[in-house]
């Protein structure tokens, strides 16, 4: 068998439907949209949710509660062991000196240390959050925390 001789397997390649070409495209006059109504016109459909006139159910529903998504902090997160491989020993670290080692990169509001990974290097940390397990491993390794 030589490559020239392969052909596909049937049904492999299949023409595509040529919508709106006459009759002679195997499609008819009204190119398989049927006769007039909403779903045989230009721009056809309806939109998500939309039931044919009738109240919604996202309208018919009561509304209640408080979403306080819009208000909370952006919070960035950064862990224990990020800062050992990030940082020498008795280095300062801070949101300048996070950013410019690329462990913080979003805009935020707040910088939270969690306790995750080891630390051995005596690092000083100034305007973060602080979890328990983190504040523990810091202090373990000779570290301080500023607030």
């Amino acid at each position: 068998m030589q490559l020239q001789d392969t052909t596909n397997r049937p049904g492999a390649r299949k023409r595509r439907k040529r919508i709106g070409c006459g009759e002679s495209s195997g499609h008819g006059k009204t190119s398989c949209k049927g006769n007039k109504g909403q779903m045989a016109r230009a721009g056809r459909g309806i939109r998500p949710g939309f039931e044919g006139g009738q109240m919604p159910m996202h309208r018919r529903l009561p509304k209640k509660g408080f979403n306080n998504a819009l208000f909370q902090d952006a919070t960035e997160v950064v862990n224990v062991g990020d800062l050992n491989e990030a940082f020498e020993d008795g280095a300062t670290v801070d949101e300048a000196s996070l950013r410019t080692v690329g462990l913080v990169s979003r805009n935020c509001d707040v910088i939270k240390i969690l306790g995750t990974g080891e630390l051995t290097r005596k690092l000083t940390i100034q305007g973060a959050k602080v979890s328990a397990a983190a504040r523990e491993k810091i202090e373990k390794a000779g570290g301080s925390i500023a607030a």
